[in-house]
C-alpha cells in the first residue's frame, strides 16, 4: 500500500514539473518551433510576396543563417513552404497588417511655363511686372538667373523693376533648336572687286602716312572715331559711343545721329558682344553737352537688343548716306 502511494505521488509530481516548465513560445506569425543539433528553430509558412531577405529583416536573423538552416536554398520561396529560422534572439517585429504601399516620390510643380508667357514682336517670352515682384523673384519664378534676365533686357545690375514694366523672360534663341542652317560657300571675289579693295588699301595707307602721328597722351579714346567711306558702296562705318535717348517712350529700333540724314537705315554692332539691331535716324544729336562724346544715342528698346547693362558703350556703326 505504501509503494503505490509513493508510486502515485511520484507520478503527480512530475506531471506537475512538467506543466510548470516554460515551453518555447513561437512568435504570432509562425507555425510552431521544433529544436535540431540543440539549436531552437521557428517554422515559418511562406506567404506570398515573401523572400528570404523579407524574413531575414522580420526575424532579425543573417540571411546566411537561413540559408544554412535550409539545406542552402537561395532561390525563390514557394507559397505555403516551410521555412525553418535560427532563433537567436527574440523576435521583434511582427508581420504587417497590410501589405505596404510603395513608396510614390513626389515632384515639386515646376515654375511657370515659359511658353505660357505672350510674345512681343521680336518673337521674345515676355512677362508684364505685378505688384511686389522684383527681378529676383521673377528669375526664380521662371527658372533663370537675375544677371541673364539683365543681359536679355540691358538692365543694370541692381535694377528694380516696376509694376506693369515688360520685362523679357527668354528669347527666340532660348527655344528647341532647329535644322542646321544649310553651309553656303562664300562667292568668290571678281577681278573688279579685287581691284576696288586694292584701291582702297592704298587710299588708306596714304591716309595713315599722310596724318600726324597720335601719342597715347594725346589720343582721346572716348571721342568717335572718323568715319570709314567704302568707295565701292559709298558704305559708311564709324566707331564711337553709344547711349540711350532719355525720353523715348516708343517699341521701336530708333537713333539720333549727328551727322546721318533722317530716315537713313543704320546697322549698329555692340562692339563688346557682337550683338546687332538696325535702326532708322530720326533726328540730329546736338554736340552738346554728354553728347559731346556720344555717336549717336539710341531707343531703350534697340539697347535692350544690343544686350549690355552699360549706359554708356562702344559700338559700330554701318550705313549708306
Amino acid at each position: 500500500m505504501s509503494r503505490f502511494s509513493l508510486l502515485t505521488a511520484a507520478l503527480v509530481f512530475s506531471g506537475l514539473s512538467a506543466w510548470a516548465a516554460p515551453a518555447p513560445v513561437a512568435p504570432p506569425d509562425s507555425i510552431g518551433v521544433e529544436y535540431r543539433n540543440n539549436k531552437l528553430l521557428i517554422r515559418h509558412r511562406v506567404t506570398a510576396g515573401e523572400t528570404i531577405y523579407g524574413l531575414s529583416r522580420r526575424y532579425k536573423v543573417p540571411v546566411e543563417d537561413i540559408v544554412e538552416a535550409n539545406s542552402g536554398q537561395k532561390g525563390q520561396l514557394n507559397l505555403g513552404q516551410i521555412v525553418l529560422i535560427p532563433r537567436t534572439r527574440v523576435v521583434l517585429t511582427p508581420a504587417p497588417a497590410t501589405a505596404a504601399r510603395p513608396a510614390t516620390s513626389t515632384v515639386a510643380a515646376p515654375a511657370a511655363s515659359v511658353r505660357a508667357l505672350p510674345t512681343d514682336a521680336n518673337g521674345n517670352r515676355v512677362y508684364k511686372v505685378t505688384p511686389g515682384m522684383t527681378l529676383y523673384a521673377i528669375a526664380r519664378r521662371f527658372q533663370t538667373t537675375p544677371a541673364e534676365l539683365a543681359r536679355l533686357n540691358g538692365f543694370a545690375a541692381d535694377h528694380s523693376v516696376r509694376v506693369n514694366e515688360v520685362v523679357i523672360i527668354a528669347a527666340p534663341a532660348t527655344g528647341a533648336a532647329g535644322p542646321p542652317a544649310p553651309v553656303v560657300a562664300a562667292a568668290r571675289p571678281t577681278a573688279r572687286e579685287k581691284a576696288v579693295a586694292r584701291d582702297a588699301e592704298r587710299e588708306k595707307a596714304r591716309d595713315e602716312a599722310s596724318s600726324p602721328a597720335v601719342t597715347p597722351e594725346t589720343k582721346d579714346t572716348s571721342a568717335p572715331a572718323p568715319a570709314r567711306v567704302n568707295e565701292a558702296g559709298r558704305r559708311v562705318t564709324e566707331s564711337g559711343l553709344a547711349m540711350v535717348i532719355p525720353t523715348d517712350a516708343s517699341d521701336k529700333y530708333l537713333a539720333l545721329h549727328k551727322t546721318a540724314a533722317v530716315g537713313t537705315i543704320m546697322e549698329v554692332r555692340n562692339i563688346m558682344n557682337g550683338q546687332a539691331v538696325y535702326v532708322r535716324v530720326i533726328g540730329r544729336l546736338p554736340d552738346t553737352g554728354e553728347n559731346d562724346k556720344v555717336l549717336l544715342r539710341l531707343s531703350k528698346r534697340a539697347v535692350q537688343r544690343l544686350a549690355t547693362p552699360d549706359q554708356r558703350f562702344r559700338v559700330e556703326t554701318s550705313y549708306v548716306p
